[in-house]
């Protein structure tokens, strides 16, 4: 084998932490806390922590919930996060990285971390990201109170600070927000029924399908000792079938096939150059190889020509192969990042024609419902957990699909123990590829009669909140409409909707509709 270039980056410790709120030794760690115990599992995996601690000079962290904007913490929080973690650790970087919201982050940061080695700017760094979620929730249930809050100065401690922003450009228009597509659950339920539009499926027959898609799942996770909580193995009856302990969330959704945010969880990963790794002295066999890796964004989810699709994610995970060099036939293993199941439909069911049953699985952690859905973070674990797989099997290939938004970013990435020099991340060639394609046409102020191509009722409570419809007008254009008239969620709830006509009635912001 030819030596390895000196500047080449490489994967060379993956760690992972859980707290159980349940768990003997609870302690209601915070997210810093979290990362940082992730992190020093992550350096000790290297088999080389302290010299390899030295060298890190460029810290990044995946933005939490919380940093997100997706939910607000009564405790307080860290200022600069990568700089509370560097100094739990005794580290001292030079540069601190704040990466976008997103899952598809984790593959964001890894490439700019990677690109900064391989052009010689640092020597090592390390990456991190936690979710504490369920010790926010269950302190404040328990009338709890803690002080996270934390001040760290980048300038002065002669830091370079890059926060790269929150990145919710384009992932939601005015128009979805203001018919009332904000959580994720409702964009996707609104995408998983227009992909049962199109394969013609009963509402009874599409359930099992999800059923038994995310049936061995369960079973991954089950064994994983890093799983937000203990699971068990279902079967795609239990998980499809809405009852007392699986309330309905958003039609189609019951709660076991919606991703779990109540976690406590962290996961942290090392890149060093090959010559700073063999310095350090961490083994050959640890190191990971990316050898192909590509992101790319999908349209809003109004401007998709067809909604039950992901084309944007289907020419990342294509790019990512070629630039491999390697196929899914080639891969050992995969995740796929399961928030909810159309993305895995959309991707390794639609995209690549894998199987549910696949014998190497479409999961390595276990997934996001079960496992537990960690936030933007989730695909570290997913890392982290192929890193060791690959480590295991020298010489065979994994991939890790990240998904981010409201099925709005996509990333793909390759790995493998076979050394390979550093292919970097394409943005260009996989978004230039699906950009070709023209979006779909919205009706001007659509009035009248139309068709439904897709649709969800959301729940509050356990009952049926509101309805949000998508479909085409007779007279032309894509249009969208909402309501919470009670006759009407009965009916769609009674009597599948999907093809069924509808009168729009349009409003200043907001569309409303009745069945025809």
């Amino acid at each position: 084998m030819p030596p390895i270039p000196d500047d080449t980056p490489v994967l060379v410790g993956a760690g992972q932490f859980v707290e159980r709120i349940d768990a003997p030794g609870y302690q209601g760690l915070s997210f810093a806390d979290l990362s940082a115990r992730a992190a020093a599992a992550a350096l000790a995996d290297t088999g080389a922590s302290a010299a390899v601690a030295q060298r890190v000079k460029a810290v990044g962290a995946i933005r939490t919930f919380e940093e997100s904007g997706a939910m607000q913490v009564p405790f307080g929080r860290a200022s600069h996060m990568p700089l509370a973690v560097s100094r739990r650790l005794g580290l001292a970087p030079k540069v601190a990285i704040l990466e976008k919201v997103g899952g598809q982050s984790p593959l964001a940061l890894m490439a700019d971390l990677g690109n900064r080695i391989a052009a010689g700017e640092i020597e090592a760094a390390l990456m991190f990201g936690s979710e504490a979620i369920s010790t926010v929730r269950h302190l404040v249930g328990s009338g709890e109170s803690r002080d996270w809050a934390e001040t760290d100065d980048p300038a002065g401690a002669g830091v370079e600070w890059i926060d790269k922003g929150p990145g919710f450009e384009g992932t939601l228009s005015a128009a979805s927000i203001a018919h009332g597509i904000r959580a994720p659950v409702t964009a996707y339920a609104l995408c998983e029924n227009a992909r049962r539009a199109r394969l013609g499926l009963t509402r009874e027959a599409y359930a099992l399908e999800m059923g038994r898609l995310f049936a061995p799942f369960t079973r991954v996770a089950a064994a994983n000792p890093f799983s937000a909580s203990a699971t068990r193995p279902m079967d795609a009856a239990e998980i499809a079938t809405p009852g007392a302990r699986n309330r309905m969330i958003a039609d189609p959704y019951p709660l076991k096939l919606v991703s779990r945010d109540q976690v406590n969880q962290a996961a942290a990963l090392v890149l060093m150059s090959a010559k700073a790794a063999r310095e350090a002295g961490v083994p050959q066999e640890r190191w990971v190889y990316l050898h192909g890796a590509a992101l790319a964004n999908e349209r809003e989810l109004l401007e998709r020509p067809d909604i039950g699709a992901y084309p944007a994610a289907n020419e990342a995970i294509a790019q990512a192969f070629a630039m491999a060099g390697r196929s899914a036939a080639d891969m050992a293993a995969f995740d796929f990042y399961s928030c909810f199941p159309v993305p895995v439909f959309a991707t390794a069911i639609d995209g690549l024609g894998l199987r549910p049953d696949d014998p190497r699985g479409l999961t390595v952690t276990g997934g996001l419902p079960y496992f537990g859905g960690a936030g933007n973070n989730y695909s570290m674990h997913a890392f982290a957990t192929m890193i060791e797989r690959l480590r295991s099997a020298p010489g065979s290939f994994g991939m890790v699909g990240l998904n981010g938004g409201f099925q709005s970013k996509y990333g793909a990435a390759v790995l493998s123990t076979a050394p390979c020099s550093w292919p970097g991340c394409d943005r260009q060639m996989a978004q230039a590829r699906h950009d070709g394609v023209a979006p779909a046409a919205m009706a001007d102020r659509p009035a009248g009669r139309g068709t439904i191509r897709t649709y969800t009722v959301t729940y509050a409570k356990g009952e049926p909140e509101a309805a949000i419809v998508i479909g085409t007008m007779d007279t032309g254009g894509r249009f969208i409409a909402a309501t919470r008239e009670a006759d009407t969620l009965a009916a769609m709830l009674r009597d599948d909707p999907l093809g069924r006509g509808l009168i729009v009635t349009p409003g200043e912001k907001r569309n409303g509709f009745v069945l025809a």
